[in-house]
């Protein structure tokens, strides 16, 4: 592998090779049973082959086309254990590494971004990355003032690979039903397409990331590495050590399981209620597992990393999640009924039965209605088989209902972080978390109740059900985006822009010189971004 390939032909020309590379194998596995071999052992390699073809097509192109394979990886547990076996290895590799650029590419794009002199700006830099990912790799090195640091650089061509290859997929979306079945392919890739411009711009990454890193600063449980410089096509943050959750997932214990699962949904709903910023990309390579936690070095911290892409959500997660969950699980079906057609999840021209509607959301939000809930394969995999055969009612009416675009994001970041959770098998008090969390799931009697109730449900005086014709007090997530963005002020060139700071190089150099807003500067909260 040498440089990342950007001739559209090129990738075109491999990606096309997916589907009629599984055709042709297909016809290979006959030819196979002619002759006599059992159908289960063609049956294995040929799910093996094609796999295998899955990693390298889609690790080799980077781009586009391994951000697919990642976003695909973390549903891997929905998938028939005979269908899920043979890709989960190869899937999950997307999740840890990628072939990486040659180092003469890297040295490029930091002499042309942090000048020529890059590398007094360090005291040691490894040309060999610790990590490869979809638009960028990671070098672990020595900022000039000591500090471990994690330096992102970007991909020449990424952005006109990303798109090239995310038009490319949405193509070939049905041709590539055989590689995934029971799931659709396209709504997913044409997410990831309207995501682009943010996912490339290292600016509104570092500004997530540094508020995470503020916010979660002496958190017992969550660990964000501080953001300490950054430019176009370069990132530098804090370096973070600890396991994987992809290791913890393959190889942890059942505790690493259970902490990881519990901190991972706490992050989930935690994270927008204190800093208004939804982390979208939930691939277990995203997370590490720290020694440290609250109950001493035999306790753990959840790591999180790569805040390329975020949703913003200044009020938090919408309330009407928490109200139309919390009447969901009281069965109160016509109030669920209403509260969704009002949100947009059924159409004003769609007529539903409102139990009807009650059933199908019942056994998805099982986790919800019970103290401590084990996720598991077997139970992601019957849900994703439920709302997935035609011949089910939940099927028939499934397709009826409609994903308002304020909430695309929101419901592929859930459905991957249950998906993460039923990978580790984790056993999880997630009503404890939405209790604390989620606005609206609380009744507003609580008066002493969690965090962001009040603000939610208005006070005491506030009734304990809020109707529909309370919306507007609500703020549904379009109308929170519109107000974010009208009272978000033009924002001011960071200083160092100019080349008035040239010890840190070109660009934006977050905190002083002892790196005091950003962290201890003992290296101990840092990451290998991906």
């Amino acid at each position: 592998m040498s440089d990342l390939p950007r001739k559209a032909v090129t990738r075109t020309a491999k990606l096309a090779a997916l589907p009629l590379g599984f055709a042709g194998r297909a016809t290979w596995g006959l030819g196979k049973r002619i002759v006599g071999e059992s159908a289960e052992l063609v049956g294995r390699e040929l799910q093996q082959r094609t796999a295998d073809q899955l990693f390298k097509v889609l690790g080799e192109l980077k781009g586009g086309a391994m951000k697919f394979g990642q976003a695909l990886s973390v549903f891997e547990s929905a998938l028939p254990e005979e269908v899920a076996g043979p890709y989960r290895a190869a899937l999950t590799k997307l999740q840890e590494a990628a072939p990486p650029m040659p180092t003469r590419t890297v040295h490029a794009v930091l002499a042309k971004r942090l000048g020529e002199d890059w590398l007094e700006l360090f005291q040691e830099f490894e040309d060999k990355p610790s990590a490869a990912a979809s638009i960028g790799q990671v070098h672990r090195a020595v900022w000039h003032d000591g500090r471990e640091v994690a330096v992102k650089v970007q991909y020449p061509g990424a952005g006109e690979a990303l798109l090239s290859d995310l038009n490319q997929l949405s193509r070939f979306a049905r041709l590539l039903g055989p590689l995934v079945p029971g799931m659709d392919i396209k709504p997913l890739i044409n997410e990831l397409r309207d995501r682009v411009s943010e996912e490339l711009d290292y600016d509104l990454e570092a500004q997530a990331q540094q508020a995470h890193a503020e916010e979660f600063l002496d958190d017992p449980d969550v660990v964000v590495p501080g953001v300490v410089h950054q430019c176009e096509q370069v990132l530098v943050t804090e370096w973070m050590g600890g396991t994987p959750l992809s290791e913890i997932i393959s190889d942890g214990t059942k505790e690493q399981r259970d902490r990881a699962g519990q901190l991972l949904a706490r992050f989930l709903f935690s994270g927008p209620a204190r800093t208004g910023l939804l982390h979208a990309d939930p691939h277990p390579g995203n997370f590490r597992l720290l020694p440290g936690g609250p109950e001493g070095e035999e306790d753990w911290r959840l790591g999180v990393l790569d805040f390329g892409t975020v949703d913003r959500l200044p009020g938090g997660l919408p309330a009407p999640i928490g109200h139309s969950l919390r009447m969901t699980l009281e069965g109160d079906a016509d109030f669920v009924y209403t509260h969704l057609r009002e949100e947009g999840f059924v159409r004003e021209s769609i007529d539903l039965e409102p139990d009807a509607v009650l059933d199908y959301l019942l056994p998805i939000i099982e986790p919800a209605r019970v103290e401590e809930f084990t996720f598991t394969r077997g139970w992601m995999r019957s849900q994703a088989a439920r709302v997935a055969d035609p011949r089910s009612p939940a099927y028939q009416l499934g397709k009826k209902l409609n994903l308002p675009p304020s909430y695309l994001l929101i419901h592929r970041v859930t459905l991957s972080t249950i998906g993460v959770l039923c990978q580790l098998g984790a056993t999880v008090r997630l009503r404890e978390e939405l209790e604390q969390w989620l606005p609206g799931f609380v009744q507003v009697e609580d008066a002493d109740g969690p965090v962001g109730t009040e603000a939610v449900d208005g006070g005491d005086e506030a009734d304990d059900t809020v109707g529909v014709e309370e919306a507007e007090e609500i703020r549904l997530p379009g109308q929170q985006k519109a107000e974010a963005e009208s009272a978000r002020e033009p924002e001011e060139q960071p200083e160092g822009r100019s080349g008035d700071q040239p010890e840190d190089g070109p660009g934006h150099t977050f905190g002083d010189e002892t790196g005091d807003a950003v962290g201890d500067g003992s290296g101990e909260r840092s990451a290998a971004q991906t």
